[in-house]
């Protein structure tokens, strides 16, 4: 395979290789440094011997170099201020059919915040294995484990899974038919039309990275977090609230005087509002610092 020919094969596989590091990182803009580290690796790689499996030799390589910095950035988490969550994928809302498939494939916010809980071993395997359906064998060689060793880790990791994300992913309409409602109860200072619109067990988590004022722990309960919303309309009433896709599905962009300074993503089971993630850290949301 000629050098021309390696390049576009790596590109062709490319959006699948940063979905795969950013479902293992939570973090888009680590998973393209991830990404572009080893397309240099593979061509080092291939120049020693040709590798014929592109995309088996780069998931792994990617695989392998996400634990590393995973591995790396939770002992930085452990020191961050407050709740840590993910970097959320915005694009603006409406309909595109460009980027319908793009939307559809995006990793869903609430299974990243999910995947934070695991070690980096077990959302390794079962990001791999359940998420992209790759062969335990092959799992084996990312992890540096025995098959049967990361059988038993997707194991672990499915239960914590099935306990933290909802059993039936709702579909798009019914999902913007409630954070649709939710959004009109807040902005009216609606407190009951809010409270009867979450879940009895509803958690709302704010992340501002240390950086700008937000909650220090998760705030639980309807009537908590129905008054902790409404204060946030209050104090922030110049706020225009415009719908966006978070992560392929509609959230909210916060934006005053043109800036963007929180982005809110809503996971919806059953018809109420489970979780709401709100992400106020400024090197998280579209224009941010680097």
């Amino acid at each position: 395979m000629s050098a021309e020919a390696l390049a576009q094969a790596y590109d062709e596989h490319r959006a699948r290789l940063t979905r795969v590091a950013y479902a293992l990182l939570g973090s888009h803009a680590e998973a393209e440094d991830v990404v572009a580290d080893c397309w240099l690796r593979l061509v080092a790689a291939h120049e020693r011997e040709p590798v014929r499996d592109v995309l088996g030799w780069a998931t792994v390589a990617v695989s392998r170099a996400a634990i590393d910095v995973l591995r790396s950035a939770r002992v930085r988490r452990e020191a961050y201020v407050g709740p840590w969550l993910p970097e959320p994928v915005v694009r603006h809302a409406g309909p595109d059919p460009a980027d319908r498939v793009t939307l559809d494939d995006t990793v869903r916010y609430a299974l990243l915040v999910v995947l934070e809980q695991l070690t980096p071993a077990e959302r390794t395997a079962w990001v791999l294995h359940d998420l992209f359906e790759m062969p335990f064998d092959d799992v084996a060689r990312a992890v540096g484990r025995s098959p049967e060793a990361v059988r038993q880790l997707a194991r672990r990791a499915r239960a914590h899974v099935a306990a933290g994300v909802p059993r039936v992913d709702v579909d798009a309409t019914t999902h913007e038919r409630v954070v649709t409602a939710f959004v009109t109860a807040a902005a009216g200072g609606d407190l009951a039309g809010l409270v009867a619109l979450l879940d009895p067990a509803v958690v709302l988590t704010s992340d501002g990275g240390g950086v700008v004022n937000a909650a220090r722990r998760p705030v639980l309960g309807p009537d908590h977090v129905a008054r902790f919303m409404a204060g946030i309309a209050t104090r922030h009433d110049a706020a225009a609230y415009v719908p966006v896709q978070v992560n392929g599905r509609l959230g909210l962009a916060a934006v005053t005087a043109g800036r963007t300074w929180a982005v809110l993503s809503f996971t919806v089971d059953d018809a109420l509002v489970r979780r709401i993630d709100i992400v106020m850290a400024p090197d998280k949301l579209p224009g941010g610092p680097d």
